[in-house]
């Protein structure tokens, strides 16, 4: 909505700020809206039912409902939802909309307006209620889309800045593949929980945590049996394995043939 002018939207009398009575449910209705719907989370709990998609919703959930959607919500009845809503339309055609759903992390400047357009649209004796009305909504707008834009910003960064975290971590396991190396241990290191560690390490480096341990392992043990003159015992020594046999098997899994064999 970046291309339309604050003299462009269209106020609906459908607005308020409230507090949602315990029994309180939307109900969907057998027609699509008509038109946009800003609808915004104080506090509470509840779900919201977009074209049939439940999105559970609290504290800076936003919609931008759009003309032609279906909706309905709930919400728990010890934890209720307050709420804003803006009824509103565009005479012009529109670009560039904002997102149907976000959830809003600092959302004071947001919530600042949301409070004003309701007071301005309670009192139209205040001077210029409308127009201030309408610049509101525009600025609302331009908050959520300015918020989509950071957000492309910053994904990309985050997502190379873990992918060097996550590869400094397999080279340090490729480096030192002698050592007991534990998952909970390099998720330590790379600053991670365990489990988001392993999702990401199988993602970026295309193997899981196991997996890539071992071939280090093997591909260390093939070196040292081919080019350093060691033998079995002293490569599964030297590579943390106590137990020659197991070693011995393993080896044979990933390469096809037994560390004898390759030496």
């Amino acid at each position: 909505m970046l291309n339309a002018s604050p003299s462009s939207f269209v106020l609906k009398r459908a607005f308020a700020k409230i507090v949602c009575e315990p029994g309180w449910k939307w109900q969907k209705r057998e027609k699509p809206l008509e038109n946009y719907d800003l609808f915004y989370v104080w506090s509470g709990e509840g779900t919201v039912v977009l074209n049939d998609r439940p999105t559970q919703v609290g504290k800076g959930s936003c919609f931008l409902f759009r003309p032609g959607d279906f909706t309905s919500a709930t919400h728990n009845p010890q934890k209720p939802l307050v709420l804003t809503y803006i009824h509103f339309d565009v005479n012009v055609p529109v670009t560039e909309l904002p997102a149907s759903y976000r959830k809003l992390e600092n959302a004071l400047d947001f919530e600042y307006l949301l409070s004003r357009y309701v007071r301005l649209s309670l009192n139209k004796e205040i001077y210029g209620a409308e127009e201030e009305a309408r610049l509101i909504l525009k600025q609302l707008m331009i908050y959520l889309l300015r918020e989509e834009r950071q957000e492309q910003l910053i994904e990309p960064k985050a997502t190379n800045q873990l992918a060097e975290v996550i590869q400094e971590v397999a080279n340090y396991v490729l480096q030192h593949p002698g050592l007991p190396h534990r998952t909970k241990d390099l998720a330590t290191r790379a600053g991670l929980s365990p489990r988001y560690f392993s999702i990401k390490f199988k993602e970026i480096t295309g193997s899981s945590v196991q997996s890539y341990i071992i071939k280090c392992r093997i591909d260390r043990a093939r070196h040292l049996l081919l080019h350093e003159g060691m033998n079995v015992t002293e490569v599964a020594d030297a590579l943390g394995y106590r137990d020659i046999f197991f070693f011995s098997r393993q080896f044979k899994q990933y390469t096809g043939k037994s560390p004898s064999e390759i030496r």
